[in-house]
């Protein structure tokens, strides 16, 4: 009864066959331990273990840096940032990232270091954070209102060259540190070249297999734990999610992840390689459902990502339903309940909504599943992503059947 209620009937009949061929087993032998039982069926063994898993496909071995490149010279003029009352176009845009890399790469910055950004939200950040890997370096996210003990506890781990604000943010390095903090708008880099950066600009080559980001999570001692992630790992993350969903030069991302989040990255990062827009909300935007719609009306957002829990919450907001311009919803952080999908379904009926799940540590997520309407009871976390294998395991480290 238990089964059918959660499974439909050619599961359940499964179910029964294996349990049947599992007792006639320990019928023929019982000194056998159960759990040394083959469960999987031969066919099935091979799907889980082969069919599924082949996701075996070529990626381009470039950086984040020369996917952003190449999108500049396709489409300088175009926009590619809004904040607020400010937009940029890809060339003015890339003329202030590369005149601060300059700058960084001045001070020490190069592949295989690390910069801190301490600033909230802002074109100030995002401006940061590409001048960080331009010049090769890698970035590590400081969220300024978080305890003076965690961030400094990062910067002692992560040993940066020197840490990005804002005079707005103001960001101070605790007093026992000695690392340099730099305002980016307070900076004068106008005699700088706004030209691409070349290996010969940085202080050393920077390769695929340099770290593009360390991110620090709450890790299982009680101290925050830096991830670092390669270019090349998030390169194979970013190239999947544009050959499986396929932005436009169309399309407007909504950028509202903290970027302690690792979430964040590909809403950083993933519109400025295709050409299309990325609007970044307000620094407390991302807790304010009323003001996400308002946005996502305003400015004709089409993709936008939220951990289940605030997705329950942004969907119970009445002004939701006259958004128009949404096609892409994605949720991950947290399990995604079924009722939450099908109310978003319901109230933005031509959203497609996807689940994606994964840990920092393999660049962001490692399965997608799209929501459909046999997702009534639970939504999977579905399938794994290019150049990826997912194993369900059980106590004893042996695949589990499907289901």
């Amino acid at each position: 009864t238990y089964a059918t209620d959660l499974f439909d009937a050619s599961t359940v009949a499964g179910f029964a066959a294996r349990f049947v061929r599992v007792l006639e087993e320990v019928v023929a032998d019982p000194s056998v331990a159960v759990g040394d039982l083959e469960i999987l069926e031969p066919v099935e063994r091979s799907r889980v273990l082969e069919v599924w898993n082949d996701t075996a496909h070529p990626v381009p071995s470039v950086t984040l840096v020369g996917l952003f490149e190449e999108r500049v010279r396709r489409s300088p003029e175009a926009v590619a940032v809004v904040f607020g009352d400010e937009s940029l176009t890809y060339g003015e845009f890339a003329g202030r990232v590369r005149r601060l890399a300059r700058h960084l790469v001045s001070v020490g910055v190069g592949p295989e270091s690390l910069v801190g950004l301490a600033m909230r939200r802002s074109v100030d950040l995002l401006v940061g954070m590409y001048a960080v890997v331009e010049a090769g370096g890698g970035y590590v996210p400081v969220d300024p209102d978080q305890p003076a003990e965690r961030n400094g506890y990062i910067l002692e781990v992560a040993e940066p060259v020197v840490v990005l604000t804002t005079t707005r943010d103001g960001f101070e390095a605790p007093a026992e540190s000695s690392v340099r903090v730099l305002a980016v708008d307070a900076v004068d880099v106008a005699a700088l070249s706004d030209a691409p950066l070349t290996d010969a600009d940085r202080t050393a080559p920077l390769r695929p297999s340099n770290t593009a980001y360390v991110i620090f999570t709450s890790g299982s001692t009680g101290r925050p734990k830096g991830v670092g992630v390669s270019h090349a790992a998030i390169v194979n993350r970013l190239v999947w999610m544009q050959g499986r969903y396929g932005l436009t030069a169309e399309d407007v991302v909504l950028q509202k992840t903290p970027f302690t989040f690792d979430v964040s990255v590909w809403e950083f990062f993933w519109p400025l390689q295709v050409g299309a827009r990325l609007v970044v909300a307000a620094p407390d935007g991302h807790r304010d459902p009323g003001y996400l719609a308002a946005v996502m009306r305003a400015r004709s957002v089409t993709v936008a990502h939220f951990v289940p829990s605030m997705l329950a919450v942004f969907v119970a907001e009445s002004a939701v339903g006259g958004i128009s311009s949404l096609r892409y919803v994605f949720a991950s952080g947290e399990a995604l309940a079924a009722a939450v999908a099908a109310r978003v379904r319901s109230v933005l009926p031509g959203v497609s909504v996807h689940n994606l799940y994964g840990p920092t540590e393999a660049a962001v997520d490692v399965t997608f599943h799209e929501v459909t309407d046999a997702d009534v009871v639970s939504v999977p976390i579905g399938a794994p992503v290019w150049n990826t294998r997912v194993y369900v395991l059980d106590a004893r480290l042996r695949p589990v059947p499907v289901g």
